[in-house]
């Protein structure tokens, strides 16, 4: 395996890891009361979102256009 597509499956994981973390995160009942009250997430749940969600795409691109031999 090249290194390129074991960096692609590790992002990946990563990605899959705190997007679980975010969504764990975004049922607790503290974040549910700041969401009723405000309207949105709090600052830390919406970073593990977004960082997951842009570690997990970048694994799968890193995964599909990895060395072309």
């Amino acid at each position: 395996m090249h290194w390129s597509r074991l960096v692609g499956l590790v992002l990946l994981a990563v990605g899959i890891i705190l997007l679980i973390m975010g969504w764990n995160a975004s049922e607790s009942l503290t974040e549910e009361l700041h969401e009723t009250v405000t309207g949105r997430f709090t600052e830390d749940t919406r970073m593990l979102f977004i960082g997951g969600g842009a570690a997990a795409i970048a694994g799968v691109a890193m995964l599909v256009f990895g060395v072309r031999r």
